[in-house]
């Protein structure tokens, strides 16, 4: 039989396949405490393996998003455009460049695990307070809706390409906590539509992130990570199904405060 804690990891991978199916991002946030506090795995593997789970759930949920029209293709390919080299090229020669020991006193080892779980701390508040803000965007509403950006708004996509495809590969997050307010304030996309574009930007960035640590030797459990990735697909497919039911503006404002929260618990853990 499998240790508690996995099939712990499993009910949780359920959660995040829902997350994911109902906001469009979060799966990352909670992914990676799950692989290393959890299941007790280095840092820089729980990002790989955290960049295949996200980018596999995310594959699945564009392509189901896709074909109900609810996906800006215009948006998505401004938003790859820089953010796919950018993560690509941050997983395979930024995070190795990182020293495995930043600094040492007698007291305390300041190592690149720990510094990269901060990162991910401050991103998740940085993520939880953009969810609890109210947009004011009249456009920002569940339902259809064009891509209505001028030539302005692209470089502003650009530039937020750039930005999180740097995090995504530092961190192994894919970021999409990140990607639908940007889409949902300087594209003026409605939030469903931003929510299935999210999905496939993930996908593409996140998986092509974890290609370039398949030749960084990192230990990894496969049959473990299909399994953990097919339960959390059941879930963004459980999740893509309630999001017609559910208030997207309060589900996001719960989710905020939960990652507020987990984002608090990892500041401890850590520090401490």
């Amino acid at each position: 039989f499998a240790p508690l804690e996995e099939y712990i990891a499993y009910g949780l991978a359920l959660l995040i396949g829902v997350v994911m199916g109902m906001i469009g991002g979060g799966g990352s946030i909670l992914t990676v405490p799950v692989f290393v506090y959890l299941l007790s795995m280095d840092e820089e593997p729980a990002t790989a393996c955290s960049l295949f789970v996200v980018g596999l759930v995310a594959f699945v949920g564009g392509i189901r998003y896709l074909s109900k029209k609810q996906v800006d293709l215009m948006a998505a390919v401004a938003f790859l455009i820089p953010s796919v080299p950018a993560v690509y090229l941050t997983r395979k020669y930024l995070v190795q460049a990182i020293p495995e020991v930043i600094f040492s006193t007698d007291s305390v080892v300041f190592t690149r695990g720990t510094f990269m779980m901060l990162l991910f701390a401050l991103v998740m508040i940085v993520a939880a307070i953009s969810m609890l803000r109210n947009h004011k965007n009249k456009l920002a509403q569940d339902g259809e809706g064009l891509f209505s950006a001028k030539p302005s708004d692209y470089i502003k996509i650009v530039i937020e390409g750039a930005v999180v495809g740097v995090i995504t590969g530092l961190i192994g997050a894919g970021g999409g906590f990140l990607i639908v307010p940007a889409l949902v304030v300087f594209a003026k996309i409605p939030m469903r539509i931003a929510v299935g574009t999210s999905l496939v930007i993930i996908a593409a960035k996140s998986l092509i992130g974890f290609l370039g640590d398949l030749g960084q030797g990192y230990p990894i459990d496969w049959e473990f990570l299909i399994l953990f990735s097919i339960i959390a697909i059941i879930g963004l497919l459980i999740g893509v199904f309630f999001s017609g039911y559910v208030s997207s503006k309060q589900l996001k404002k719960g989710f905020g405060w939960f990652v507020l929260a987990m984002a608090v618990v990892i500041l401890l853990i850590e520090l401490m």
